[in-house]
């Protein structure tokens, strides 16, 4: 698997994929009838933010995330990341590479921190994986997200010292 800088040409390759898991709405606070044109502003971002692709050797695109600052000003310290894996390629390490490369993206370019804002409590192997690579659930706001088969759950606000 190779992670690169995502392009705009690779938008075609993440839309389907992006546009399910965010129809679904049981992982994302973004709105389900997000437009094609928006879901890409939102998430293929201008440096110094960055977006990359995991992709196989044939080029096939398996996963995707987005990194940047959390807050600014006097708080532009903390990153921020999110990711979607295409569900086609569940379980085969993608999420845990796109992870671990925003992380060491963030270090590298001396963020203090990463803070996830808003992971639903009920995609447990998000929390998971975030608590495996050394992330720590520092807050639940109770019923934040109104899950659509499990009624409201819980966002969970997730850190991680850099």
């Amino acid at each position: 698997m190779l992670l690169r800088e995502a392009t705009t040409d690779d938008w075609s390759a993440i839309w389907p994929f992006f546009h399910k898991i965010v129809a679904a709405g049981e992982t994302f606070t973004y709105p389900l009838d997000l437009a094609e044109d928006d879901a890409r502003d939102w998430w293929i971002l201008p440096a110094p933010s960055r977006t990359v692709v995991a992709v196989d050797d044939a080029g096939t695109v398996l996963g995707t995330a987005k990194m940047n600052r959390n807050h600014m000003g006097n708080a532009s310290h903390i990153a921020s990341a999110s990711y979607m894996v295409d569900p086609a390629h569940a379980g085969r390490g993608v999420g845990r590479a796109l992870c671990e490369y925003t992380i060491e993206w963030a270090r590298t370019a001396g963020y203090r921190a990463m803070q996830f804002n808003a992971v639903v409590e009920t995609n447990v192997h998000a929390v998971r994986l975030y608590r495996a690579l050394g992330f720590d659930v520092i807050g639940t706001l109770p019923e934040g997200f109104a899950h659509p088969k499990r009624g409201y759950v819980g966002l969970h606000i997730m850190h991680r010292a850099l």
